[in-house]
């Protein structure tokens, strides 16, 4: 598997610190995911085309409404880093983004959408590990994800990471993770 930067279809070797044990032992069963990196403006095709692969009941809970369209996207990349995730024949599998759009300083929000056919097979838990390390590198201490309250695949994803600080909002939660003990790297987040 690679993940990185890169022109569209190329990313860099994955680095072994980014793959906890738990969520390679789920991708050697049927690794689906062969590519993680960087989006661009230039991939709205293939932002777009993840989107039309997943339900309407699961763009609901992701954005709120049905669909999305390309300011959606822009949106997304302007305000903080947006990774894609590729199958072997280069189809959009999932998105995951990080940003620091709560306005806290040190708390960036988390976005994840993984396609229908492709959940609940370790791929959403590996890009929220791949956003949340790249967060804390550039000096993040918490991962905010706002979901609605009966999103337990969401909810269980964010347990995985450690202990998380849940507060009610309405039919949605506030889900807050702290980053790691580590003194955070160099960065603005």
């Amino acid at each position: 598997m690679r993940h990185g930067r890169g022109p569209p279809g190329q990313g860099v070797p994955a680095r072994c610190c980014a793959v906890r044990p738990s969520a390679l032992r789920l991708l050697i069963h049927e690794p689906p995911l062969a590519t993680i990196r960087s989006a661009s403006a230039a991939d709205w095709p293939l932002a777009d085309l993840l989107h039309r692969a997943c339900s309407e009941a699961n763009m609901v809970l992701r954005w709120g409404r049905p669909g999305v369209v390309r300011r959606d996207f822009a949106r997304l990349l302007e305000h903080g880093e947006v990774w894609i995730g590729l199958g072997a024949d280069g189809r959009p599998l999932a998105m995951v983004s990080v940003g620091p759009v709560s306005r806290e300083a040190g708390v960036v929000d988390l976005g994840l959408q993984v396609a229908d056919a492709h959940q609940r097979r370790g791929i959403g838990t590996l890009l929220t590990w791949h956003a949340a390390d790249h967060a804390h590198r550039l000096g993040a201490h918490t991962l905010a994800a706002y979901t609605d309250a009966s999103n337990t695949p969401m909810l269980r994803l964010l347990a995985r990471l450690g202990p998380a600080v849940h507060t009610r909002d309405g039919s949605h939660l506030d889900v807050r993770v702290r980053l790691g003990d580590a003194p955070a790297g160099h960065g603005s987040w």
